[in-house]
């Protein structure tokens, strides 16, 4: 736990750092994540990629937005059905609500990772300790219980229910509108990419050097697929 806590002590501290140097909204690069919260793989993506551009500054040029849907239906009497059962519709409704009462990126990323985290060391149901350490109040639960998180996931999957080409998986990352599709582990060479700024990130240097040539990841067995 100690180190969980310094790992989100160092990841504000630089995030508050770059905001200092960062380039205005319209120069940013707009990256969307439409995920689950208990699929692995999107556990997997969210903790050990995403999560870098906190660590290497890329945040400056991003617009992050996460959409806590994924494969989930609205079903015919109104109610949703996951993937992975009624614990990640629990799950992804306080994501909806952790993303609407702390809108600033940093925080509730904090929670997500953390419960993404969780996740992959098959700890789930400890998922409430993640308010306490990630410093956030009890909220994102009010929000649920009061129903208004099942209307946050309703706009979540009407969103998601729009996306042209139609997701066939989560993680389905767009960058500025493109989706990435099987390409989604190289988000970072295609936000270098896109970014039109006046200077590029330090970060990207390495980055599009290790990446000079995207190639689509392997997907096999890396995603969790839409019925």
């Amino acid at each position: 736990m100690a180190s969980l806590r310094r790992l989100f002590t160092f990841a504000l501290f630089s995030y508050t750092f770059f905001l200092l140097i960062s380039p205005s909204t319209t120069e940013k690069v707009t990256v969307s994540l439409y995920y689950e919260t208990l699929c692995p793989y999107c556990a997997n993506f969210i903790v050990n990629s995403l999560a870098k551009v906190f660590e290497n500054g890329l945040i400056s040029v991003i617009d992050l937005r996460l959409v806590p849907w994924g494969n989930a239906l609205v079903q015919a009497n109104g109610s949703f059905a996951c993937q992975h059962g009624p614990n990640e519709c629990l799950l992804n409704t306080i994501d909806a609500c952790t993303i609407a009462i702390y809108s600033d990126v940093a925080r509730h990323f904090r929670f997500i990772y953390c419960i993404e985290r969780l996740a992959l060391q098959n700890k789930v149901d400890q998922w409430v300790n993640c308010l306490g350490l990630t410093g956030l109040s009890r909220l994102p639960m009010d929000c649920y219980k009061s129903g208004y998180g099942k209307v946050l996931e309703q706009k979540y999957a009407s969103e998601t229910s729009q996306l042209n080409p139609p997701h066939r998986f989560v993680p389905w990352v767009v960058v500025n509108n493109q989706p990435l599709q099987e390409g989604y582990q190289n988000f970072m060479s295609y936000v270098c990419k896109a970014y039109k700024g006046p200077r590029l990130p330090d970060a990207c240097r390495s980055i599009l050097l290790a990446n000079n040539s995207l190639k689509k990841a392997n997907t096999r067995d890396a995603v969790c697929y839409a019925s």
